[in-house]
């Protein structure tokens, strides 16, 4: 469920910004905040953006491949908790991307952090949900670490 909420909060999120900007269109909302339209066919921080295609298709191979083992792991660990929420916001995250990947041939961006003249390359739900997923699979790989270092109790 917190996967498929993930990836609707993206989707429509991303459609009120395509319905409501033009490419490249830029609104402040607060002094370090822009809301931006901006298309990224590349990954993280736009690696392979400029690789004249191809790399669709490897992206696309990749989500589909880490969902599958996604999903494997979720039923692995369906009796945790932190671990599948972890899981499931990397899912959902993944999928939203994949298909803007499969719709526009490039992943919609539209959060853009700045300060003093500086920006941080924009980015969208889907991959905040990766990121804080990623960070709780470390938190979750942090704490299962300390108790096998303490060892049985």
């Amino acid at each position: 469920m917190l996967a498929a909420l993930v990836l609707v909060l993206d989707q429509v999120s991303k459609q009120w910004v395509l319905d409501s900007f033009r490419l490249m269109e830029s609104r402040t909302v607060t002094p370090f905040f822009n809301l931006v339209l901006v298309f990224n066919p590349g990954a993280s921080f736009s690696f392979l953006a400029d690789a004249g295609g191809w790399q669709k298709w490897l992206f696309v191979a990749l989500a589909l491949s880490i969902s599958v083992w996604l999903l494997h792991m979720l039923r692995q660990h369906a009796t945790e908790r932190l671990l599948p929420a972890a899981l499931a916001l990397i899912l959902g995250g993944a999928l939203g991307n994949l298909v803007d990947r499969l719709r526009f041939d490039a992943v919609a961006d539209f959060l853009q952090f700045h300060y003093a003249g500086w920006y941080f390359p924009a980015f969208n739900v889907a991959d905040s949900a990766i990121t804080v997923g990623v960070a709780l699979m470390l938190l979750h790989q942090f704490r299962h670490a300390k108790e096998c270092e303490m060892g049985p109790k």
